[in-house]
């Protein structure tokens, strides 16, 4: 579904084509102004019109990434568990299985309880505040399982039988992380540029869409009169400004 903005900038270029129409029409209009001109009015439109194409081009890939993404990351927490249940069989130091469940909970995400002192002008008092131990954004968490990895390789008698969660394989995935990551990424750059370009054709001040539909509504009031039949028809053609 459009969000309200994208339908009220598709209204405003919708409309210049309107109100383009509408002026051909009227004979005395002969704007001394280039941009004013039904030809450039009509070629303006057609500018308009591909930006907002290539807008949600932009968004339908970014949208599909975020997807793609989103697949990627859904068995990450299940493998990370299943490493550390492996783990604690294995006998290892104290210090390195804490290490390895450190990097997991920071995956997982979580809450960890730590008591603060909160001093007053009278009297000292502790009060429980939840810090949050969780690092979720999605390149965190890849940051993590990949430090979790290193740790794996340094630990000899981490061998298991099944494929997925043997290092080899494991890194494999991590990669993909990355590579889902930064597919997002890109194409969130590609979808930004498009909306600034957007922005610049319908919003520029003077030379923009909204500027320049503007001006023709003035120049029909100056031609025919305010109370002109034929300005009260364009000026009911709306243009909005739109913020993102």
């Amino acid at each position: 579904m459009s969000s309200t903005s994208e339908v009220g900038h598709a209204k405003n270029v919708a409309n210049l084509q309107k109100l383009t129409q509408q002026v051909s029409v009227y004979s005395l209009y002969n704007p001394p102004v280039p941009n004013l001109t039904a030809a450039n009015l009509q070629a303006l439109y057609a500018t308009a019109n591909t930006k907002l194409a290539e807008v949600e081009d932009k968004r339908n890939a970014n949208k599909n990434a975020i997807a793609l993404r989103q697949t990627a990351f859904e068995n990450l927490k299940t493998t990370c568990t299943r490493i550390i249940n492996r783990l604690e069989i294995l006998g290892l130091l104290e210090g390195t299985l804490d290490q390895a469940k450190s990097l997991n909970r920071s995956i997982q995400g979580g809450t960890k309880k730590k008591t603060i002192s909160a001093k007053t002008d009278n009297e000292e008092q502790p009060t429980n505040n939840p810090i949050s131990t969780s690092r979720q954004s999605f390149t965190q968490q890849t940051e993590n399982f990949g430090i979790l990895l290193q740790l794996l390789a340094t630990i000899p008698n981490y061998s298991p039988d099944e494929a997925e969660l043997q290092l080899t394989n494991l890194n494999t995935y991590r990669i993909s992380l990355v590579s889902a990551t930064q597919t997002v990424d890109q194409t969130e750059a590609e979808l930004n540029v498009k909306l600034i370009e957007r922005n610049q054709i319908l919003y520029t001040e003077e030379t923009g869409l909204y500027s320049i539909a503007q001006n023709v509504k003035k120049y029909v009031k100056s031609l025919y009169g305010a109370t002109s039949p034929e300005y009260a028809t364009v000026s009911a053609i709306k243009f909005t400004i739109i913020p993102d």
